[in-house]
């Protein structure tokens, strides 16, 4: 038996969740919601949440997995682009009182989701025919664009992949889109438009202000799509795009999940037929996108499952 402490750390929220691992199989005890602004560093947060009275402290977890919305570098240390402070821990038992930890990109978690529970129980939303031994693409919207990849390690295995395939340009491609591309860079002042803007909350707030001129947060936009359907074609266009081009920059023959805040609440972006027909869409690779399903992983906390799928793999290989 293993208690984890699971940590997924974002832009704007932050959630802990306390697993148990006993005879294989991951169970959830409890888990907790912080917002990520009301701490100064990561020592704040972890005091928030020992204020809270939370089951499972830092220092009593077995291993505690923390996934951060940003790039990982040497293992220890992470500079998100969304969180006012850094993650360092080289030094984690002296300054948290960690015994066992790891530190992992938000979107390696994700992938990692996929085989728990969570990916077991996502939605079908493009049929296909996957195959086992290949590449899974996970891709998904909410304060920013995430992506990574789970890819066979040949042993039977899979290791997660990160990305910032999301802090990439994105292509537009009428003349349309590019009159919007121009409207963005007015709006934001950046040198060239991300996938972090254009499918992301943030995205789905300015293509309904550049059809409509109305500038709302991204809840009251998705409650108004009756008012202007054009926003909600949009918006699946641009995420069938993205879902497309990093499906074929991974060839994922094993699939695609759409993960994040934005395609949970607001699936509809997902099933519109413009979602469809923009993934679909390849001059060459037509016959290949058709055979690779999309499934829409609906559990907000799927990021925490991944990082205690993870944790999982770390206790299973320290008793071996």
């Amino acid at each position: 038996m293993g208690e984890i402490l699971a940590a997924d750390i974002g832009g704007t929220n932050s959630r802990f969740a306390h697993f148990r691992l006993r005879e294989g199989r991951l169970s959830l005890e409890g888990k907790k919601w912080l917002e990520t602004g009301r701490a100064d560093s990561l020592g704040g947060l972890f005091a928030m949440l020992r204020e809270s009275g939370f089951s499972l402290l830092p220092e009593r977890a077995d291993v505690t997995v923390l996934a951060v919305a940003g790039p990982v570098e040497r293992g220890v240390s992470s500079s998100p682009p969304f969180i006012p402070w850094g993650i360092d821990l080289s030094s984690a038992r002296q300054d948290y009182g960690l015994t066992r930890h790891v530190l992992i990109n938000d979107f390696v978690a994700q992938a990692y989701a996929c085989r728990s529970p969570v990916g077991e129980e996502a939605r079908p939303i493009l049929p296909g025919t996957p195959e086992p031994e290949s590449a899974v693409a996970v891709i998904g919207a909410g304060t920013g664009l995430g992506m990574a990849a789970l890819l066979p390690d040949g042993r039977g295995g899979f290791a997660a992949m990160p990305s910032e395939g999301g802090h990439g340009s994105f292509p537009f491609v009428s003349p349309e889109e590019c009159t919007y591309m121009k409207f963005l860079l007015g709006e934001l002042e950046d040198q060239y438009m991300t996938g972090n803007v254009v499918v992301s909350g943030r995205g789905l707030s300015l293509v309904h202000k550049y059809l409509t001129g109305q500038d709302l947060h991204p809840d009251e936009v998705s409650a108004r799509f009756h008012e202007c359907p054009d926003t909600l074609l949009w918006m699946s266009r641009f995420y069938g795009r993205a879902c497309r081009d990093f499906a074929l920059a991974t060839l994922a023959r094993g699939g695609v999940f759409v993960a994040g805040g934005v395609a949970a609440r607001v699936p509809g972006i997902l099933t519109h037929g413009a979602f469809e027909s923009e993934f679909r869409s390849s001059p060459r690779h037509a016959l290949l996108l058709r055979e690779i399903p999309v499934y829409l992983i609906t559990d907000e906390d799927s990021g925490l499952w991944g990082a205690a799928y993870r944790g999982k793999l770390e206790l299973e290989g320290a008793r071996r």
